[in-house]
């Protein structure tokens, strides 16, 4: 090896037989594999591996482990990683990283390596592979315990020993503690491989259900302060032992060692000067590259190019507090040790419950600019005076105005020492994750089609090829206009307005949501669950129904038809089918659990088409043989095209309507068998102009949430008797006031097409807002909006403007239904 600080002494995790390469900061190195990149690098001989994020002092390596406050590196090889610890990030050949100055940046490229999750339980879970966690998964192995033991190092401290139910997993870190004892854990599995094969999972996020969980966390060794103690070159003691142990690297030649509690060994580092009891460390002096070259004890000048310091043992706690844990002040460990209350069966062993010693004393407040309290924030001795001096007394407060203890470490090296300074008898919260997780992870699979599975209509085909421009609808690739060659969006949306107006034309509603619903208490359910009454509902007939939230405020909308004495089916708007589903099983099963009703979603079983127009019935009479009596709102139960099929006379435009469902695998042979018999397809768009013209609402574009039935011109919907789901808070002085925002028709004096979302005010200039448009389009009644507006229920015929960034248009309030007011269109 061409690094200068390799020594023949330990090397426990490393196999000298064989070496890597990698570079760090455009430098090429060697290394062996085991070596993480802190120990290489300090092989090397390189001391400045990052900066202060704020002050840009040189930083070097000043732990061996994960409490590690300075050296962050950036990974740029493979798919690349942000703020990765040099002392975790194990050196494979071609690693790329360089240096960090406290802040990460993102690799711009998306991360395409794999991810996964999985689910264990068992009895114990054993955190920790140390000594006492290694001792207590034995123990529990042996009582035939299904034992799960999670070490963050790359094997544990001892061997185990063969047992059937015994689960170790290594380079696993377990970094949150949640509820009825559910532990995650992040398990390494390729990042220290080089070329590992695509289909192994780059890291996995465990969430393990154990009956007991032993923490065998061990101890934090805990810094020293005095001034200038940030340099390169100064490091925590027995980290530097851990170094000369496990990598056969000295983190220095000369050595000042100064330990409030057991001084640990050091082979082949001359010890130069030790720090008795009653001396301190008033200075450090560094060369021009920032790095350690004497310490100043009192005036005693000791050159020297490492600083081993240790100031005691912190138990490493912090699993502990997520569970509820309480901790004490502890005068004989000099520590904060546990104190009960943790939640679940949870049980601390080892140098987690304390390492006896006392506790180094804060210096004066001299030099306290140079006193750093947390490395990774940049945050000093002085920062935590000026906090108090304003009168600050609380750590969490404290900690809010300095920073302390919130940087990727979560206050490891500093969170007890700044307790202590304050006075306080606990450390500030620590929550999960315990060290950061990458949001890949986290998403694991779910990214891309299988977090957003795009969901396509039996006759999705049909319309690619005939030339359809597709818009997302929830999950959903529907339809939005076909066009014809050389025409625009607007042209053919009025082609195909002008077919369902004047003649026939369909629509792929597949989309729609479809609950199936069936029990002796059906009838009962629907009259609490919309505003209106369907348990009076005929067999064979349907009823347009509203569902409001607990707030009065409208949810969703549909159509509920009864296909028998306790058999219903509903519909909901595309978007909001889960949400209703959702809904309905949680009043069922919290707050309804008597009613003998059994709910299921058949939005995938039944292809839709929805035939429009005033030839719709005599085209759908060459597929069907329909009753002679065919009323409005009623349900036909039959074939058409010799598909089995239910059809709804419903309509959504206007016009004379028929939904025709039928079993999902037929949907592409209805719809061809309906365009083929001379029905013009159209689009979502073509749909909104139809459906907007008669002033019918779209739920999450007529309604935002403060939107009632009343407000939407729907009390027409509302039950006068009965508990429905959101009655009461109707009856509130806000919900029933006058001047509440209404339903109103807008039309452009420009004849312009208004923009959705433009606010409406009463005169150009007003910063009043008085309502906006919610849709907007031009159709076969020439250019309208439809809007919500404050008192605009009774002032038709008034002046409002439409105000955007770029322009303001007076519009005219009207009725928002602009075609066939009167409905004779509806049956021909």
């Amino acid at each position: 090896m061409t690094g200068s600080l390799r020594t023949a002494r330990g090397g426990s995790r490393i196999d000298r037989s064989r070496r890597v390469t990698f570079t760090f900061d455009g430098v090429p190195y060697e290394a062996h594999p085991g070596d993480t990149l802190a120990s290489a690098l300090l092989a090397h001989g390189v001391r400045v591996v990052a900066r202060g994020p704020y002050s840009g002092r040189p930083r070097g390596v000043y732990s061996c482990g994960a409490e590690e406050p300075n050296a962050f590196v950036q990974v740029e090889s493979g798919p690349g990683e942000p703020m990765v610890r040099a002392t975790r990030l194990e050196v494979h050949e071609g690693l790329r990283a360089v240096p960090l100055a406290g802040r990460g940046r993102l690799a711009g490229r998306p991360d395409t390596s794999r991810y996964d999750r999985t689910y264990a339980h068992c009895d114990v879970l054993v955190v920790g592979g140390g000594r006492s966690g290694v001792a207590a998964a034995r123990a529990a192995a042996e009582a035939g315990a299904r034992v799960i033991l999670a070490d963050d190092q790359p094997r544990p401290a001892a061997e185990i020993g063969p047992f059937r139910e015994l689960t170790v997993l290594r380079r696993t870190t377990v970094t949150g503690y949640y509820d009825h004892d559910l532990l995650t854990a992040v398990e390494r599995r390729t990042d220290h491989l080089a070329g590992a094969p695509a289909h192994m999972a780059r890291q996995r996020l465990w969430h393990i259900r154990a009956g007991r969980t032993v923490l065998a966390t061990g101890a934090l060794e805990r810094p020293v302060l005095f001034p200038g103690n940030d340099r390169p070159g100064i490091m925590l003691a027995h980290a530097a032992a851990a170094y000369i142990e496990r990598y056969g690297v000295l983190p220095g030649r000369r050595a000042v060692v100064f330990s409030t509690h057991e001084e640990p060994e050091l082979p082949g580092v001359e010890i130069v000067r030790r720090i008795r009891a009653g001396e301190t460390v008033t200075g450090t002096e560094a060369g021009d590259d920032g790095v350690l070259t004497a310490v100043l004890v009192g005036g005693e000048r000791v050159p020297c190019d490492l600083l081993a310091v240790s100031g005691g043992w912190n138990p490493n706690l912090h699993l502990y507090g997520q569970a509820g844990g309480r901790t004490r002040w502890s005068a004989e460990h000099g520590g904060f040790v546990p104190d009960g209350g943790a939640r679940g069966d949870l049980s601390v062993v080892g140098r987690a419950r304390g390492v006896p010693g006392a506790f180094t004393e804060p210096p004066p407040p001299q030099d306290s600019a140079r006193i750093y309290v947390d490395f990774q924030r940049d945050a000093t001795l002085a920062d935590v005076w000026r906090a108090t001096g304003a009168g600050l007394t609380s750590g969490e407060h404290v900690k809010r105005f300095t920073t302390i203890g919130t940087a990727a470490d979560q206050g490891r090296t500093s969170a007890v020492i700044t307790a202590r300074l304050l006075g306080e008898e606990s450390v500030t919260t620590q929550r999960p994750p315990v060290e950061p997780i990458t949001f890949a992870l986290l998403a694991g699979r779910d990214r891309g089609a299988l977090l957003a599975p795009v969901r396509r209509t039996p006759m999705h085909t049909w319309h690619e090829e005939h030339g359809a421009l597709f818009e997302n609808v929830g999950d959903w690739k529907r339809p939005w206009y076909y066009p014809r060659p050389g025409e625009s969006m607007e042209d053919a949306v009025l082609r195909e307005c002008r077919a369902a107006r004047e003649d026939a034309a369909a629509l792929d509603a597949s989309t729609l949501g479809k609950i199936d619903v069936q029990g002796p208490d059906a009838g009962e359910f629907l009259d609490r669950f919309y505003t209106g009454r369907f348990s009076t509902l005929r067999t064979g007939r349907c009823r347009y129904g509203v569902m409001c939230g607990t707030d009065g405020m409208i949810f969703d909308d549909g159509v509920v038809a009864r296909l028998g004495s306790d058999h219903f089916h509903l519909t909901t708007t595309t978007g909001n089918a889960g949400a209703v589903l959702d809904r309905i099983e949680e009043w069922l099963q919290t707050e309804w659990p008597g009613l003998r009703v059994r709910c299921t979603s058949v939005t995938d079983q039944w292809a839709t088409v929805a035939l429009v127009g005033p030839r719709s019935r005599d085209l759908l009479g060459t597929l069907a043989d329909l009753p002679a009596r065919f009323p409005f709102m009623g349900v036909h139960t039959g074939r058409v095209a010799g598909l089995p099929a239910r059809v709804f006379r419903i309509s959504y435009s206007g016009e004379p309507a028929y939904e025709i469902n039928v079993p999902s695998w037929h949907g592409l042979t209805l719809w061809e068998a309906v365009v083929n018999a001379g029905a013009t397809p159209y689009g979502t768009e073509t749909m909104h102009v139809l459906r907007a013209e008669k002033g019918y609402i779209v739920v999450g574009q007529e309604t935002d949430g403060t939107v009632t039935p009343a407000d939407a011109g729907l009390s027409w919907t509302l039950a006068a008797d009965g508990d429905w789901i959101g009655r009461r808070s109707l009856r509130r002085p806000d919900t029933a006031r006058p001047g509440r925002k209404r339903l109103v028709g807008l039309r452009p004096l420009d004849d312009v097409v208004l923009t959705e979302g433009a606010q409406l005010v009463d005169a150009p200039g007003a910063t009043a807002m008085r309502g906006h448009v919610t849709s907007a389009y031009r159709g076969t009644v020439g250019s309208f909006a439809l809007g919500l507006l404050a008192g605009g229920a009774t002032r038709t015929g008034e002046r409002v403007y439409a105000v955007t960034a770029d322009r303001t248009v007076p519009v005219e309030v009207t009725d928002p239904v602009f075609y066939d007011k009167e409905g004779s269109r509806r049956d021909g």
